[in-house]
């Protein structure tokens, strides 16, 4: 098989290859690794890990051979920046953890490796996944393989903040990605990019070794270009840590065979509140569209109400900046990373952390611990918790009517480098579908349905009852099948 015939197929596909002795993984392996280097303008990696990559490749053919290995044996996928690496340089995208090497391996990557997954290198990301563009990373802005038809000379945002996995998929760089969504950051990012991203319910997956920002949202998930890929990635991914206090004790289902492609007598909400007065006629009729579809598979769309979700920006940007700026706090230049020498240990403290943090992380710390003072605490922070739990109440009330809801995914699609920077609430903004599904720590996926007037890629955005992937799942084949979305960047046939 040809180099783009390797890096274009599924993981499932490339998995089935593997075991038929079509390709070798070190074959898979060496095609991807190619990629990366033709595509390095996008700046999707911070880390390249190709001899590493080369090396567990060779291993996997070898427990192939022996007809052993993982079920994701000799495939090769990136790694966010944010999941802690054995031995492989870890950033978060920021300087002040530049040239930081983790002694240890974060559970999810760790149940990566001992599935077989073989990692290409470590993607890039906002800094400390704050952003919704990925333009806030230490290490450049990484570039949307897609291009506006209008204006193909445009570098468009891939999305934050997982936006360097999303352009490595996207891209043909790997086969799949890990991504962290604590707003949107994983869902936001694939609607961009035209692939699949799923944001798995709060403590599915282990947080340990995943580099805080904040702790009650952080969710590890998968991104892939199929519905059935990000079940498989899920599938390895998922499980109870006891390492990690937030980790769920729940059995992992079979994520694949949810895929039944049978959603009849199934009920989609559709909530009233989630079409502003901004929203496009384009985004509309996507979401009209995705509705017909389901309604076309033997399901019933329904109504429903979710009042407190227009409160929802403002309490995601009061609690994860709180939570932010406790984690982060960590970050002094006495113990990792990092080190400004100061007169005294206060100005060490200082002039460390304002070298090391870009300015949106220190924008998220400022408001963070604005909000969390004596004085403001009561009037903003606790306020917040309490508008979060009537979010959570709210959904809890729509699912006792319906199996899962469909809405957009983000209102636009990809826009420019730089056109929000100037503004940082209208930046927010484009986690204004996402957020309440985290601020409920509901499971949320993403995939492509259309393209814009101006070729760009669309999603819709798919929510679940708590622990219920599979039902998500279940509904995400049904509209991939019925949306018949295949369109690629321009130059990989698209």
């Amino acid at each position: 098989m040809s180099p783009t015939q390797l890096t274009g197929m599924t993981l499932r596909q490339a998995r089935d290859g593997l075991l038929k002795k079509s390709f070798s993984a070190v074959e898979l392996v060496e095609s991807h690794i190619d990629a990366i280097a033709t595509h390095s303008q996008l700046n999707a990696f911070i880390t390249e890990t190709p001899d590493l990559a080369r090396a567990q490749a060779v291993k996997a053919d070898e427990r192939l051979a022996r007809q052993e290995g993982g079920p994701l044996e000799g495939l090769p996928i990136a790694m966010k920046d944010l999941f802690c690496t054995e031995g492989v340089r870890t950033t978060a995208a920021s300087r002040i953890l530049g040239n930081f090497v983790p002694p240890y391996e974060s559970t999810v990557s760790a149940n990566l490796k001992q599935a077989g997954a073989v990692m290409l290198g470590k993607t890039s990301l906002d800094e400390f996944a704050m952003g919704s563009s990925n333009t806030t990373s230490a290490f450049g802005a990484v570039i949307n393989p897609w291009k506006r038809r209008s204006d193909p000379e445009a570098r468009l945002v891939p999305g934050g903040s997982s936006g360097g996995s999303a352009a490595a998929v996207a891209a043909r760089m790997a086969l799949a990605a890990t991504g962290t969504d604590t707003g949107g950051s994983i869902r936001q990012p694939a609607a961009f990019c035209g692939i699949v991203g799923l944001k798995p319910t709060y403590g599915r997956c282990s947080r340990w070794g995943i580099i805080a920002f904040a702790s009650s949202l952080d969710q590890a998930g998968p991104m892939a270009r199929t519905v059935e890929d990000v079940a498989m990635m899920l599938q390895a991914m998922a499980g109870h840590d006891p390492k990690d206090s937030t980790s769920a004790p729940i059995a992992v289902p079979d994520f694949s065979a949810a895929l039944t492609g049978d959603i009849r007598g199934l009920k989609i909400g559709v909530p009233k509140e989630y079409r502003p007065s901004g929203l496009s006629s384009e985004m509309v009729k996507l979401w009209d569209d995705g509705i017909d579809m389901l309604k076309d598979a033997g399901a019933t769309p329904v109504e429903i109400s979710l009042p407190h979700s227009k409160y929802a920006l403002a309490t995601y940007y009061i609690v994860a900046p709180a939570e932010c700026s406790s984690n982060l706090a960590r970050y002094d230049g006495v113990r990792y990373g990092l080190r400004v020498e100061g007169k005294t240990l206060d100005e060490m403290y200082a002039k460390t952390r304002a070298a090391g943090f870009g300015t949106e992380v220190r924008r998220r710390i400022m408001i963070g611990t604005y909000v969390l003072s004596a004085g403001y605490y009561d009037a903003y922070y606790a306020k917040a918790q309490k508008l979060r739990s009537l979010i959570a109440r709210d959904f809890q009330q729509a699912f006792e009517l319906v199996d899962v809801i469909l809405t957009p995914t983000a209102p636009t699609p990809a826009f420019a480098i730089g056109d929000n920077d100037e503004d940082p609430v209208t930046m927010w903004l484009n986690d204004i579908f996402t957020v309440p599904t985290s601020l409920a720590g509901l499971p949320g996926l993403s995939l492509p349905t259309g393209l814009s007037a101006d070729g760009l890629p669309l999603g819709l955005q798919l929510i679940g009852r708590p622990f219920d992937e599979e039902t998500l799942l279940r509904v995400a084949g049904v509209l991939e099948k019925a949306a018949a979305f295949t369109a690629l960047p321009p130059g990989l046939g698209g």
